[in-house]
C-alpha cells in the first residue's frame, strides 16, 4: 500500500471509530486528504474552544470572577475541598489523556500527532453528554511515571478517560490511577469496545436462542480491548473454561513462554493451536484484530446460528456481505457504520462518564460497566423514534438480527445509560452525592440534550 493510501486508509479508519459513515450521517467515507486537513484547519485550528458560562461584560462582573470576588469561593474551599464540586467546572470536566502510543491504526504516532483524536474525543464528550474535556497529550511512555503525572492533575478534573495507550503498559496505568485517584477513570480502549460488544452479546444470544452459560466464544486479538471484553463477557455469564483466545502466534497455550500477566488468564490447554482450529464449533467470534483473517471457509465450521463481531476497522476480520452470503444464519457486527449493528465506544462513554460524574463517584467499577451493557442492550428492544430513523434515512427498525444496537444518534441513550450507572454507583457504595430524586435527574438530562 502507497504511504497516500496508508494515510487516507487511516483517516477511514478516524471517521468509522468517530460514528461518522456513509449511511445518509456523514459523508465523509469519500474525503480525500485535502477536505480532512481543510476541516480541521479552516477558521479555528482544531475542533473544541472553551466558552464562559458567566457574565462578563463590566467591571463588577469581572471582579466577581477574578479580583477581588474569586478569593471567597478560593477560601471555602480551602476550607471544604468538596466545594470546588459547588464553585467550579470540577464536575463536568473530563481529561482526556494520551501519550500517543496507540492512536487509532497509526500506532505509537506520539502525544503531539496523536492531539487532533483527543480533541475529537473531548468534542463527543460535549455533544452527547454535555460534558466538558480537555485534551492532554503527555509525553511520557513510562507506566509509573505517566501514572504521577496524571495523579498531580487530579484537582483538575472530576474524572479521567485513557485513550490510545498501548497495552500491556495501559493495563497497569488504568489500574495504578483507578486504586490512587478519588475521581472516576477509565481507559476507553479497553471497557469501550467491551461494554458496546457486551450489549450487543447479550441481544444476538437472545435473538440466536442460545444460552450465554453455554456458548464457545473464540476471541482473535489479545490487546486491551479483547482482555477487557473477555473479562466482561465472563461477568455476562460466558463460563471461562469456554473461551479460546488466539493472538498473533496462534493460540494462546499455557505452555507458550513469556506470556504476560493478561494473556494467562485466558490462555487454554487444549489441544488447539491455530485460529482455524480453535473456530471449529463455536458459538461467537469476537475479533479485536487486523482484517480478513476470518475466512468463509472458518466460518463455514462455526455452530449453528454463530455470531461475529469482526470489530477491525475499516477491514472487518471479515467482509460483511462475504459472511452474511457464506452463512445466512448468522449475526454479524463490525466497527463501520456502513453495516448494520455497528460496535461503537459513543454508545457508552459519554453517558458512563455523566452517570459517574452527577453521582460524584469515586470510581468507575464493574458493577457500573454491567449495568451500561445491560441499558445499552435493553434500549435496542424498545421501538425507534421516529427521528432517529429520519437522521438515518430509514423508514423501520426493529430489534431483530440488523439491529441488535442503538444508534449512535439516539438521545434516549443518555437517558438509559446515565442513570443505569449512577444507580449502579450507588448501591456499590461508590456514590459520594447518591441521586435521591430520578424524577428530577431525568429533567437534568433533557436539559443537558436541549442546551446543546
Amino acid at each position: 500500500m502507497s504511504d497516500w493510501n496508508i494515510i487516507k486508509h487511516c483517516l477511514l479508519q478516524y471517521c468509522f471509530k468517530q460514528r461518522k459513515g456513509s449511511d445518509g450521517l456523514i459523508k465523509c467515507i469519500t474525503m480525500n486528504i485535502e477536505e480532512a486537513l481543510k476541516y480541521h484547519e479552516s477558521g479555528r485550528p482544531g475542533k473544541i474552544e472553551m466558552v464562559p458560562t458567566k457574565p462578563y461584560t463590566t467591571q463588577a462582573d469581572l471582579s466577581l470572577a477574578y479580583s477581588p470576588g474569586v478569593a471567597y469561593p478560593c477560601l471555602e474551599i480551602e476550607k471544604t475541598p468538596d466545594d470546588a464540586y459547588r464553585y467550579t467546572n470540577k464536575g463536568n470536566l473530563v481529561a482526556v489523556v494520551s501519550n500517543g502510543t496507540a492512536v487509532l491504526g497509526l500506532g505509537d504516532i506520539g502525544p503531539l500527532a496523536g492531539k487532533p483524536v483527543m480533541e475529537g474525543k473531548a468534542l463527543l464528550f460535549k455533544i452527547f453528554a454535555g460534558i466538558d474535556a480537555f485534551d492532554i497529550e503527555i509525553d511520557e511512555k513510562d507506566p509509573d511515571r505517566l501514572v504521577e503525572i496524571v495523579k498531580a492533575l487530579v484537582p483538575t478534573f472530576g474524572g479521567v478517560n485513557l485513550e490510545d495507550i498501548k497495552a500491556p503498559e495501559s493495563f497497569r496505568i488504568e489500574s495504578r490511577l483507578k486504586a490512587e485517584c478519588d475521581i472516576p477513570v477509565m481507559h476507553d480502549d479497553q471497557h469501550g469496545t467491551a461494554i458496546i460488544s457486551g450489549a450487543a452479546l447479550i441481544n444476538a444470544v437472545k435473538i440466536q436462542g442460545k444460552r450465554i452459560d453455554e456458548i464457545k466464544l473464540v476471541v482473535n486479538g489479545a490487546g486491551a480491548a479483547a482482555i477487557s471484553s473477555a473479562r466482561l463477557y465472563k461477568r455476562l455469564g460466558v463460563k471461562a473454561e469456554n473461551i479460546v483466545m488466539c493472538d498473533s502466534k496462534g493460540v494462546i497455550r499455557r505452555d507458550r513462554e513469556s506470556l504476560t500477566e493478561q494473556k494467562r488468564e485466558f490462555a487454554t490447554d487444549r489441544d488447539l493451536h491455530t485460529l482455524e482450529e480453535a473456530i471449529v464449533g463455536a458459538d461467537v467470534f469476537l475479533g479485536v484484530s487486523v482484517g480478513n483473517v476470518l475466512t468463509p471457509a472458518m466460518v463455514m465450521t462455526m455452530a449453528p446460528k454463530p455470531i461475529v463481531f469482526a470489530l477491525a476497522n475499516p477491514d472487518p476480520e471479515i467482509d460483511y456481505q462475504l459472511a452474511v452470503q457464506t452463512r445466512p444464519d448468522i449475526i454479524i457486527a463490525t466497527g463501520r457504520s456502513d453495516y448494520p449493528n455497528q460496535v461503537n465506544n459513543v454508545l457508552g462513554f459519554p453517558y458512563i462518564f455523566r452517570g459517574a460524574l452527577d453521582s460524584r463517584a469515586s470510581e468507575i467499577n464493574e458493577d457500573m460497566k454491567v449495568a451500561a451493557t445491560y441499558a445499552i442492550a435493553d434500549l435496542a428492544h424498545e421501538p425507534v423514534p421516529q427521528e432517529v430513523l429520519d437522521v438515518y434515512g430509514l423508514k423501520e427498525l426493529a430489534f431483530g438480527p440488523l439491529y441488535i444496537l442503538p444508534k449512535p444518534f439516539d438521545k434516549r441513550l443518555l437517558f438509559k445509560v446515565a442513570p443505569a450507572v449512577a444507580r449502579a454507583a450507588h448501591d456499590s457504595g461508590v456514590a459520594r452525592k447518591p441521586i435521591d430524586d430520578w424524577s428530577e435527574y431525568d429533567k437534568f438530562l433533557r436539559k443537558v440534550i436541549s442546551d446543546k
